[in-house]
């Protein structure tokens, strides 16, 4: 079935006329005292919550908060780590201001928001990365905001293409759940680049769920879930804009712009401009360590809201130009010969991108816990690159829609969501002199419900059906439970089946800077999980020091899993699970406070990741994943002068061990129970950063990979790129040395 992008932009345009219901909300910011002469400074992370109940939210990047009004209790509580709780009633008004002073002493009131801060009212297990988290490094992009996050990790696919990939619970994120806003972004064709397309300056904040999420949002959330918030069309900050440059020669440019036109209108408009031009090889094997690329992206958003209506719409669209490969390569001569008479080896991608979302509602005053919205998105992804003389080219037209309804069952204490949704999928791709079509349809509907008993246990038991055009019905039922053992300990526990159909080709894009053969040993069939964790939140004071220790466990277990066999030199196979799969993540952390303005993170994180190899080849092998680390540890320290006028931070990383193949062609690759693999040898990495902020500018000096670590030779035959020993999908540490940055942020404020 074919579909072609203008009928998606009829769909949206037909949306956007459609009012839809959603709960009567109350509204408001939550500030802190930011010095003596009390200027109010917002306090992004804050939890707000109606007392004796767990209905609440938490206070955005901006400080900025929305929570549906309770029909048990009109006293709304704001809390935070370090801070005193503050309670208003509410009786009439729908917009409220609160401002909260330190805990450790009524006259001091000079004290800052924490990085990063766990949702004290989610049934699962969440993270809130806020903006102040995201300053502490240069977060040129989604892929780069995570170097102070003990969770996610990200690393480069290979050493060429430039693509990232993060990790979380041991295993790749095209099995975590990437949204934006709420609307599936990451995820098919766009997983190759994807982390790169989102600019640092257009996040406010960033939401990072362990285990299976809600089936509300979809059945794609196998290991966890990421929903990105951008700048609103209403923020505070009219004008923000960001300059950075490194010594790499990598330059960015971001302008932010946010004007309230009348009483109901706004408009935003996101735009970001970065390049690469300077050839840099700095480990001499005559490939350039970073490609050239050039990225052009823009959001142009529209926010109405009155008191009967609320409609969000916008377009986004990119276009990103790079190329890689041998120092010498140029685009425009492909076939050019080096001076060793032999053909130059290059890698190209050119991606063009467009979207059009909306999010429409209609307000009910009368019932504050009735809610109905509709999320709509079309897009259109694509492709056109080379692997030397290799062409791998893609089109991904894509339609989504999610209808949801909430409302109680008797009183507030019983609540639940359902709706409809739908997945439209149209892939094309052609690799060498192959071409696959496929076309996903798939219409579902989901019911969760929620159990509120008080602020002390809460119940969520959701599940939702799916009838794919191509793989049948699938159901998928998820359970979160949390229990408050005191006011300051929660006990979480998450169980939930996940359901996803992988595209080899974009997901392991490294692997094909290679002169591997690409082999489909079947028909691959879709990826089938089951997820089962728990984790522990305990916040206490240590003499004083307000901290914070996290303790999880999280289990996967494969059904079915795309295997991607790597382990003979020369082949690339492609071919369905038939035994054992699993993914087992241990993670303790700690949070605290020692001083006012000192923030210290300590984390340790354990993997054991296996997956069963060689079933097509007659063996069935129980191997640990390749190029998964067992261990990691994570120490960040970050330290501010009164208001802000200085700010340090400094993270070190220490990655563990793993296993890599060794295609050595002199040891015997034919059997899986003696395989020969190396170990690939733990490594320190240090990043740090100095921030000067003044009334409307900061101005910030850092350093990534500041020990200077690389990994020797990441490309395997870099002397004959075009003979049988060519990989450079096997990376596993920097490629490139030590990089320095800076950059200046300028903002004006309504």
């Amino acid at each position: 079935m074919k579909f072609q992008f203008p009928i998606l932009v009829t769909a949206i345009a037909f949306a956007l006329s459609v009012g839809l219901a959603t709960a009567q909300s109350v509204t408001g910011t939550v500030y802190e005292l930011a010095d003596a002469a009390a200027s109010k400074v917002p306090l992004p992370g804050a939890n707000v919550y109606w007392a004796g109940t767990t209905l609440g939210a938490s206070t955005d990047a901006t400080g900025q908060f929305s929570v549906p009004r309770s029909a048990q209790s009109n006293q709304l509580v704001v809390s935070f780590v370090g801070y005193r709780n503050d309670t208003l009633k509410v009786e009439g008004g729908s917009e409220v201001e609160f401002v909260l002073r330190s805990a450790q002493s009524l006259d001091e009131v000079v004290i800052q928001a924490n990085s990063t801060t766990i949702d004290r009212l989610s049934p699962i297990q969440t993270e809130i990365i806020t903006s102040r988290a995201l300053a502490k490094a240069a977060c040129c992009n989604l892929s780069e905001s995570f170097e102070t996050n003990a969770s996610v990790s990200v690393s480069y696919s290979d050493a060429v293409t430039g693509a990232k990939q993060i990790q979380m619970l041991g295993l790749n994120g095209t099995y975590i759940q990437t949204n934006v806003e709420n609307i599936p972004s990451i995820r098919g064709l766009a997983t190759t680049f994807g982390l790169n397309f989102i600019p640092g300056t257009w996040i406010q904040s960033i939401d990072v769920g362990k285990g299976a999420g809600s089936v509300v949002n979809g059945y794609e959330s196998m290991t966890g879930q990421i929903n990105v918030e951008l700048q609103k069309p209403d923020s505070r900050e009219k004008l923000y804009a960001n300059a950075y440059v490194n010594n790499f020669g990598r330059a960015e440019l971001n302008l932010n712009l946010s004007h309230k036109l009348n009483d109901k209108w706004s408009a935003g408009l996101l735009t970001h401009a970065s390049t690469l031009r300077n050839r840099v090889d700095n480990n001499g094997d005559d490939f350039l360590d970073l490609p050239l690329y050039t990225q052009f992206n823009a959001v142009q958003r529209w926010k109405y809201q009155s008191n009967k209506m609320m409609a969000q719409f916008g377009v986004k669209a990119l276009h990103e130009d790079r190329t890689g490969g041998q120092v010498n390569f140029d685009p425009e001569q492909p076939s050019k010969i080096g001076p060793n008479g032999s053909p130059i080896y290059g890698f190209g991608a050119k991606i063009n991108r467009l979207e059009i979302f909306s999010k429409t509602a209609k307000l009910f005053p009368n019932k504050p816990y009735k809610g109905l919205g509709l999320i709509l998105n079309a897009s259109v992804h694509d492709q056109q690159s080379y692997f030397g003389f290799t062409p791998y080219n893609g089109r991904q037209q894509t339609l989504y829609g999610n209808l949801i309804y909430q409302s109680i069952i008797g009183n507030t204490n019983h609540s639940f969501k359902t709706g409809v949704s739908y997945m439209l999928d149209d892939y094309s791709e052609r690799y060498r002199d192959t071409t696959m079509l496929r076309t996903e349809s798939v219409p579902g509907a989901f019911f969760e419900y929620t159990y509120n008993n008080l602020d002390k246990f809460t119940l969520v038991a959701g599940s939702r059906v799916d009838f794919h055009n191509l793989f049948g019905t699938q159901f998928t039922p998820r359970l979160h439970l949390k229990y408050q053992l005191d006011n300051n300990t929660a006990l979480r526990l998450s169980a939930g089946r996940g359901f996803r159909v992988a595209n080899p080709l974009a997901e392991y894009f490294g692997n094909l800077v290679s002169s591997r053969a690409v082999v489909f040993r079947e028909q691959i069939r879709p990826e089938v999980s089951w997820n089962y964790g728990a984790s522990l939140t305990k916040e206490f004071d240590l003499a004083g020091w307000p901290g914070t220790l996290i303790v999880d466990y999280y289990r996967t277990n494969f059904q079915n899993q795309l295997v991607a066999d790597a382990e003979h030199p020369g082949f690339l196979y492609f071919y369905n699970l038939q035994d054992k799969a699993f993914a087992n993540s241990f993670q303790a952390e700690v949070n605290l406070t020692p001083v006012e303005r000192l923030e210290l993170k300590l984390a340790y994180r354990l993997f054991d990741v296996k997956q069963t190899m060689g079933e097509p080849f007659g063996e069935s092998v129980l191997l640990p994943r390749m190029m998964v680390n067992r261990d990691r540890v994570l120490f960040n320290i970050g330290y501010a002068l009164p208001y802000d006028k200085w700010k340090f931070d400094f993270t070190t990383q220490w990655n563990g061990k793993r296993r890599v193949p060794n295609l050595d062609p002199g040891y015997d690759h034919t059997s899986y129970m003696n395989m020969p693999t190396d170990m690939a040898p733990a490594f320190f990495n240090f990043n740090a950063q100095i921030t000067r902020t003044f009334v409307k500018w900061d101005v910030y000096l850092g350093g990534e990979n500041l020990g200077n670590y690389r990994q020797a030779n990441p490309i395997i035959g870099a002397n004959d790129p075009f003979g049988q020993r060519f990989d450079a999908g096997i990376v596993w540490a920097p490629v490139v040395g030590r990089m320095i940055y800076a950059g200046v942020r300028y903002k004006i404020k309504r």
